[in-house]
């Protein structure tokens, strides 16, 4: 680790169906994640934050809601991705609903190299417009995929379309996978890992992303927070009472991922600040396990 870690906000609610995460990004700051990543041992560059948005009804596109947004958002954060990694920095990227990824990945594609997208969710993010519910934080891997129904303003955003490969997808902890989402799956040969088996035993669930990774020349890894237990930390958008991973074995799990040679990026997403039931206590911990993750100290 011994790069700086350059650090960008991108704070919109886009294509979420509340407003809420565009706060993130400004709440990781005012309780300390800089300070915490430095005193961690790590060079950071703060890159500041895109222009933000805050979610809004939008009745001209029911199916798609605020895409221009979304799309405007995700550009604008493929800019400074790319700045990130042409100054050979690695990027961690605050969100925002999940559809910040696709700027994410369209900045990280600007090189001409292999990415491998470890995508952490209990969601698939396979929906498109007819099979989704209008918000287009559940379609953010079918739009870098570029499946049928994919909307044009969100598909085309990278330096090649489609964006990435089912090759190039895992999808990690897996626990709420659609019909349509399951037909695509395996159209697209996408590799899973269910939350079952995360749970059962997260240190060969990693081995085996780690694995699958090797063929790539980066790893990036997306996590959308709502892969937190509710009950254990309720602070994502989607406040489903489900099971999920606990921050401390969502910690280990990105420890390591982060702690591979070839990795360069991960993209936070789905805080909600609104949803704490405690906001500085919350932040508390996620920054302490923030810390954790990028820790220098971190045996390799």
């Amino acid at each position: 680790m011994s790069r700086t870690l350059s650090v960008v906000g991108a704070p919109s609610s886009a294509g979420a169906y509340a407003p809420g995460q565009e706060r993130a990004p400004s709440a990781w700051r005012a309780h300390g994640l800089l300070d915490a990543l430095r005193g961690a041992g790590r060079d950071v560059r703060d890159r500041g934050d895109v222009d933000g948005f805050r979610w809004s009804l939008d009745r001209d596109h029911p199916d798609a809601m605020n895409v221009d947004a979304a799309a405007g958002t995700a550009r604008a954060l493929a800019d400074r991705v790319a700045d990130a990694l042409e100054a050979d920095d690695d990027v961690l990227v605050l969100g925002g609903d999940c559809t910040v990824e696709l700027g994410t990945i369209a900045g990280a594609l600007r090189r001409g190299r292999s990415v491998a997208l470890v995508y952490i969710d209990l969601d698939a993010d396979l929906k498109v417009p007819a099979t989704g519910e209008g918000a287009l934080d559940w379609m953010g891997v079918a739009h870098l995929l570029d499946v049928a129904g994919a909307r044009e303003e969100l598909s085309s955003l990278g330096a090649r379309r489609p964006m990435l490969s089912g090759s190039d997808v895992l999808l990690f902890a897996q626990d709420n996978i659609t019909g349509s989402e399951a037909e695509i799956i395996a159209a697209a040969e996408i590799e899973v890992e269910t939350l079952a088996a995360v749970r059962a035993d997260p240190d060969a669930a990693v081995d085996r992303v780690l694995d699958w990774a090797a063929g790539h020349d980066e790893i990036w890894v997306h996590v959308d927070i709502d892969v937190l237990s509710w009950l254990d930390f309720p602070i994502a958008e989607n406040s489903r009472r489900g099971d999920g991973l606990t921050l401390v074995e969502l910690t280990a799990v990105l420890g390591r991922l982060v702690s591979a040679p070839s990795w360069r990026g991960l993209t936070v997403c789905e805080v909600n600040p609104d949803h704490a039931s405690d906001e500085a206590e919350s932040f508390e911990r996620l920054v302490a396990a923030a810390a954790e993750i990028f820790s220098t100290e971190r045996p390799q």
